[in-house]
């Protein structure tokens, strides 16, 4: 079985991403596994992947998804990689109840 795209703590949410720069718009695109058997959340941002655009338009875009303020998220690695893991801190729970109803049916 592959290991979620997320990981539920105490203090919040942890997400596993795959950030597609230039993706010629903001969206989430589901879910995909990697060939390390990995899950990881499709994301896409219209931002270059220069200066830290892409990743400054991904926080940006979680937070809209999310309806949270951007300083409830943080990256916390892959700062100059396509995956990337960002930390939703809150209600771990809750986070994920909310990013699910984003994702639809899976």
């Amino acid at each position: 079985m592959a290991a979620p795209a997320w990981t539920v703590a105490e203090d919040g949410l942890r997400l596993t991403i795959r950030l597609t720069p230039r993706g010629g718009r903001d969206g989430l695109d589901g879910l995909d596994t990697l060939a390390d058997g990995r899950q990881v959340l499709k994301v896409r941002v219209r931002a270059a992947p220069s200066d830290g655009e892409a990743n400054a338009a991904l926080m940006r875009f979680l937070a809209d998804l999310l309806d949270l303020p951007r300083s409830r998220i943080s990256l916390v690695a892959g700062a100059s990689a396509r995956l990337k893991t960002v930390v939703v801190s809150g209600d771990g729970a809750a986070l994920l109840i909310r990013l699910q109803a984003r994702l639809g049916p899976t």
